[in-house]
Parts: C-alpha cells; structure tokens; sequence
C-alpha cells in the first residue's frame, strides 16, 4: 500500500487483518492499494463491524477475479468512491479495461448497475474485440472470447513457441476469457473459457449462478465449477460459505436460485464449506476446487 511518500508491506491473505488496513490509512492518510475483490469484501465486512468509513484511504484498486455487484454496491455504501477497477493478464498486465471512480460511483448514471457489473473500457493504448472460434467479431451483446492488441501486450512466452503460437495470432492476444461488449463499449466479463460449465449442451457461465447466490441474504461467498455426469457432460456444484451466524438448507438456495437464473442453470448439488481456497492475492482457486470434488464425489447428496 502506497501514502504520498513511504511503502508499506502488509502480509498475504493468509496473514491479513482488516484492521491493519484500516488502522494504517487512518494514521497514513491518502493511501492507495491494490487488492483482489475477495480483500475488498473483508474490508468493508470489518468497516460494517467497526463503524468505520475507510477514513484516510484515497484508492483501492482491485482486479484479479470478479467484483460481484452486490459486494461493489455496498462497498460504495460504506466506503464512498474510492474504487477503480482494472482488468489485465500477465501477458497485458493491468492495461486491457478499467472502470474508474465516477463510472462505479454515478448512480445517475443510465444503467449504472449493469456497469458495476462490468469491468470498463479498453484503455487509450488498447484494441480490444469480442470474437467466435474463427476469429469473427461479434456485435454488441453477443459473448465470445475477449482478444486484445497494443503494445502493452507480451512479445511471448519465454522459451514456449507451441504456447506463444496459440496465444498470439496475427498481432492478436487471445486471452481466454469470455465476455461482452454493450453498444457503448463497456466489457463484462462472463468467465474463463476454461470455466464455463456446458450440461446438456447448453453453456452455463459460473458468475452467473454465483451472483444469484450471493444475493441470497446470508451467504458470504460462494464459486460454481462443473462436475462431470455420464448423461449431460458437466453438472453444476456450488461451493457456499455462510456469514457467521447465518444458516440456509440447501432448498431455500434452491429456490432463490430458481427466482433469478434459469431452471438448468442452478446448482444440482451444494457443498456448504468454512471457506474457500485462495491464492496470496486471495484469488479463489477453483482448480483445489474441482480436485475436492474427485475426490468427495460420493459425499455429496442429492
């Protein structure tokens, strides 16, 4: 975290205290960091629990994996307008879009909400375009892979032509996330191509279903990953973590998720967890995620 002059050094999320945070940017003043939403959401968790404001912080800058809405909306409530986002990939760091602080905090704005939703505009030095599997761009609101060009964007992968040659085409970054653009060129994300769970043939993204159940009041976190089933390919499995002191059955999820996606969307199977796995930048980690399930398959009910 940055004040006007020195640096600070705080621990990774596995040492990480609000509080510090917050009692830091009290006595710094004007400070600046850049965090994963899942750190955005302990902050304002402990700010709620505390009566603080975020006194004394300038900017937090998040990215790194999604912002859902809910979470941005009541960061801003309790926190004011000190948030920009920005999308970006090691191999274009920082640099493809970013959502700046009039953008999440205008809420004159026409379809304001939709936009909190969405990760901002392509940055001055970017080109960015929405396109099929032949490399066709799409028109506004149809989801296809987001690809980037500019020269913020890598030369290639150190020692790795095979890598270098799928990623890179024709002056092109594919980067394998999926998303849309609306007529004024704001991108939202939709998920890693890798991510998207395909049941029955039809696509079912994960942030989707997440939204829908983070919106139910209680639940603190929540991360959707497909499991393999023998008749429709892929199965939805919701991973839940309920706020202290809060309870939910698994068919009231069930029918909240029914009141906001569609039938084939919901989670067949919900596995109510302490927590979830996260990297140092507190990214969750659904690949530890999909591995559990491989090897608890049999332990989940119907």
């Amino acid at each position: 975290m940055c004040a006007p002059a020195p640096r600070h050094v705080v621990p990774p999320p596995g040492g990480f205290e609000p509080g510090e945070i917050i009692s830091l940017s009290k006595r710094l003043r004007n400070v600046t960091f850049f965090v994963a939403p899942t750190v955005v959401r302990r902050l304002v968790e402990h700010a709620k629990a505390h009566g603080e404001n975020g006194d004394g912080i300038k900017t937090i800058v998040y990215g790194g994996g999604p912002m859902y809405v809910a979470d941005i909306e009541e960061a801003v409530a309790m926190m004011g307008t000190c948030f920009v986002q920005i999308y970006g990939q090691g191999e274009s760091p920082m640099t493809i879009t970013a959502l700046s602080r009039t953008q999440i905090g205008d809420r004159g704005t026409p379809g304001w909400r939709d936009r909190l939703a969405s990760v901002g505009m392509a940055q001055s030095c970017v080109e960015l375009r929405i396109v099929d599997s032949e490399g066709a761009t799409l028109s506004p609101g149809e989801v296809g892979e987001v690809i980037v060009a500019g020269p913020q964007v890598m030369t290639g992968y150190w020692c790795n032509d095979q890598a270098t040659a799928a990623t890179l085409r024709a002056g092109w970054l594919w980067t394998g996330d999926l998303g849309r653009l609306d007529e004024d060129g704001f991108l939202t994300l939709t998920d890693r191509s890798k991510d998207v769970i395909i049941s029955g043939g039809s696509n079912i993204y994960p942030r989707e279903v997440e939204e829908a159940l983070l919106s139910y009041p209680g639940v603190a976190e929540a991360s959707v990953v497909g499991r393999p089933h023998p008749d429709w390919g892929e199965e939805v499995i919701a991973f839940v973590v309920l706020a202290q002191g809060c309870d939910a059955e698994q068919d009231a999820l069930d029918a909240h998720c029914l009141g906001h996606i569609a039938r084939f969307k919901r989670p067949r199977h919900y596995v109510f967890v302490s927590g979830l796995p996260k990297n140092n930048y507190g990214k969750i980690l659904k690949t530890e995620l999909r591995e559990r399930l491989k090897v608890q398959n049999d332990n989940f009910a119907d």
